[in-house]
């Protein structure tokens, strides 16, 4: 900005003399206002030419040079203000595309609020210690990751995923560092330093962004020196041809290639900044150069298109016990052990709002399952193994265990008094938004997709079936999956995407490693190139959208810079510009260069997604019901696996009818009053919303038709007639009301804040 002070005040003050009738005295500050500039320039030069390379600067400082030499300092002032200016316009240009990059790192806490015996104090951020308990008063940021301590709290993490909605956290919720406090003032107890939290990687991955000169950028260094060849050609064909060095000048003139110099940076760089507002951080120009050339995406399993929790997937339970008594039992015990499969069986349980009292004295055996006491009874639950040591070999003919492990994830079973008494089968669920996100990437053109897992070949099949991939190699140890991202490297630009710490080195090895770092682990971050920081795997095909469009919109800058620069070097050399037009026009087209660089900061046609909806629509409300319906589903199947214990089973069926009408009914008609026509306004297209309202009209179809079959069941001789039809209808409306809830949660997943 100082140089372009300078060469704005010199033009000025020539243009002065130049009124007053001194034409020497306005010469002479002309020539002292662009040799400055070409001391300046030839700095540069000199050190491009240490470094082994021919900058493109040289052309403007031959220019600068000759124009003073020549008598035309006027040109000469003019073309220093076109060096001054693009240098300046290239300040403001990173500083408009890194925007999104600088926000995150100007909003790094400086100070915490420290709760101790005599108080709170104010202390540096560098001062926090694990285990601190720290106040986060409204509107503050979370200065480290930690454990909420207090009952909730509301935070936004806009600045940190693209995500407009709050986020709300109950007491023990894990906090990242970086949001920001949206409602009342909470405590939280540090679980790292801050340092050591997510928002000091985050701005460390940052801070690196920019700063390897990107592919693209080469490529135009290696294209500067023909550019120079040609330059040198035509100007010195001009003056030979013509004997007119006023038309070398000018060619010279309009050489300087500002567009070749500055385009392509500004647009990869904006590039990155609009994917860090989106909550994707790209480590520079380079990743993001080949992440718009990806080809092909292998994708880790667990945590990556899974969401790395096992819920209740199936349950079976011997006569005489019920299910839900079971289930609570299995709870009770699962409370006591931190085994992700007893997190699950009590999850399961707390949410069919089943009582859970603490057991006094648990044991449990590392790896195998819990004992304990629970009214009157001797329970175990886990693994067939563990129950055998203790004596359980009888399995009550809940199944083939066997079987049942090599096509399930795990299985964990309840013995009471030496007996087993249930089966429970977990299993590992598909994020929501991972079909859609595989059919965006193909859309975008990506031709092969592969799992690449240690998981068995039985639990990974059903899921690589149901994401149409194009191939799964399972039992895969991090040497394995290495060696598959080399295969497929060597055929077509790979990416990987992980979560995980045995996932760091193939991310490392793969063109471009792509990490889940919202969830995942930090090793996974550090090997990446990508980081995505919002748990979504939809944000995949946002990254791969950003970075072809950022490297099209640089290579079409490019473009337009010099072939309008190649056309007026035509017209300077058949003498229709004069060096001091030339210079005028050439400022001009650095210019537009460099706003159609900019460019690379807007979505483009077609690429921006969706608006979240507003909070009135009811989103989080009706997703909060899925896992009570999830629970009628399940309540559905297992009244029709009763029927064939004969019209016993008739009082639990009607209980079920009265539940299906006082809670999925009014579900599905308070979204299509609200949730379904907004929701349709944000997709757009014709008729979204209409093949979910037409599965509402079937679902409430089978109700009416569960409680007609009813009324006749109830009859003297009505139980033989209804009981195989009312089964039948019970097993379809299961099956509907799954398929409906997965349905929806996907097609809606993109309008809400968080993954549902």
């Amino acid at each position: 900005m100082a140089l372009l002070a300078w060469v704005l005040l010199g033009l000025a003050g020539g243009a002065t003399f130049l009124a007053m009738g001194r034409d020497a005295a306005s010469v002479w500050v002309w020539s002292i206002t662009a040799l400055p500039v070409a001391a300046h320039v030839a700095i540069g030069v000199v050190r491009s030419l240490l470094g082994g390379k021919l900058g493109v600067d040289l052309i403007a400082l031959a220019a600068i040079l000759a124009a003073v030499g020549m008598g035309e300092p006027l040109t000469g002032a003019v073309i220093a203000l076109m060096v001054a200016g693009g240098e300046a316009l290239e300040g403001w240009a990173e500083g408009q595309a890194t925007r999104a990059l600088t926000a995150l790192i100007a909003r790094a806490p400086r100070h915490a609020m420290r709760v101790t015996a005599s108080g709170v104090e104010e202390i540096a951020v560098d001062a926090i210690a694990v285990g601190d308990i720290l106040l986060v008063r409204q509107g503050e940021t979370v200065p480290a990751d930690g454990v909420l301590q207090d009952a909730a709290a509301t935070l936004d993490d806009s600045a940190l995923t693209g995500e407009s909605v709050p986020i709300n956290l109950l007491i023990d919720g894990k906090l990242r560092s970086g949001a920001v406090n949206a409602g009342s003032a909470f405590r939280f107890r540090a679980t790292h330093t801050a340092d050591a939290s997510s928002y000091a990687a985050i701005i460390r991955l940052t801070r690196n962004a920019a700063e390897t000169r990107p592919p693209l950028a080469r490529l135009a260094d290696q294209w500067a020196l023909g550019f120079v060849a040609l330059t040198a050609l035509v100007a010195g064909g001009a003056w030979a041809w013509t004997g007119d060095a006023g038309r070398s000048l000018a060619v010279l003139v309009v050489a300087t290639p500002c567009p070749l110099i500055l385009a392509a940076p500004i647009a990869l760089v904006a590039g990155i900044g609009r994917a860090a507002a989106r909550g994707i951080v790209i480590k520079g120009g380079g990743a993001l150069e080949r992440l718009a050339r990806v080809q092909t995406v292998l994708f880790d399993k667990t945590g990556t298109l899974t969401t790395g929790h096992l819920r209740l997937a199936a349950m079976d339970v011997a006569g005489g016990m019920d299910r839900d008594a079971a289930l609570r039992l299995a709870g009770i015990l699962a409370q006591g052990s931190t085994h992700p499969v007893s997190e699950a069986l009590a999850e399961a349980a707390r949410g069919r709002g089943l009582d859970l009292p603490l057991l006094a004295a648990p044991e449990e055996a590392a790896g195998g399952g819990v004992a304990g006491e629970i009214d009157g009874g001797h329970l175990l639950l886990g693994s067939q193994a563990f129950l055998a040591k203790r004596g359980v070999a009888d399995l009550a003919g809940l199944g083939a265990s066997a079987a049942m492990v090599a096509v399930t994830g795990s299985v964990s079973w309840l013995a009471r008094d030496g007996e087993a008494v249930a089966v429970f089968v977990l299993a590992d669920s598909l994020r929501p938004e991972a079909p859609r996100t595989l059919r965006a990437l193909r859309a975008l053109g990506v031709t092969r997709m592969v799992m690449l897992t240690g998981d068995r070949a039985a639990a990974a099949a059903p899921i690589a079936a149901s994401l149409r991939l194009d191939a799964v190699q399972a039992d895969c140890s991090p040497a394995q999956k290495i060696a598959a991202v080399q295969w497929e490297s060597a055929k077509a630009a790979t990416a990987m995407v992980g979560d995980g710490i045995n996932d760091a080195p193939a991310l490392a090895a793969a063109g471009v490693g792509i990490a889940m770092g919202a969830q995942g682990t930090a090793a996974a971050a550090e090997a990446g190139d990508v980081v995505l920081l919002v748990d979504r795997l939809d944000r995949i095909a946002d990254a791969i959208t950003i970075a072809r469009r950022s490297r099209r919109v640089a290579l079409q800058a490019i473009a337009l810079g010099m072939s309008l620069s190649a056309l007026a070097m035509a017209a300077a050399a058949a003498g229709f510009l004069t060096p001091l037009a030339g210079a005028v026009l050439q400022e001009g087209i650095d210019v537009a260069a460099i706003l159609l660089a900019l460019t690379a900061l807007r979505p483009g046609w077609g690429g921006s997604a969706p608006a979240p909806l507003p909070a009135s629509a009811g989103l989080a409300e009706r997703q909060a019901e899925h896992a009570a319906l999830r629970g009628l589903a399940e309540a559905l199947r297992d009244a029709a696996d009763t029927i064939g214990t004969g019209q016993e089973a008739l009082p639990a069926i009607q209980l079920l009818e009265a539940r299906l009408k006082n809670e999925l009914l009014p579900h599905q008609r308070a979204e299509e009053s609200t949730l379904y026509p907004l929701a349709a306004q944000r997709l757009g297209g014709v008729d979204p919303m209409g093949p979910l309202i037409r599965m509402h009209t079937a679902i409430e179809v089978l109700i009416a038709q569960i409680g007609n079959l009813l009324a006749v069941a109830q009859g003297s001789e009505g139980w033989s007639i209804a009981s195989g039809p009312l089964q039948r209808s019970l097993f379809e409306l299961e099956a509907m009301l799954s398929l409906h809830l997965n349905i929806e949660e996907e097609q809606l997943a993109e309008l809400g804040g968080a993954s549902p």
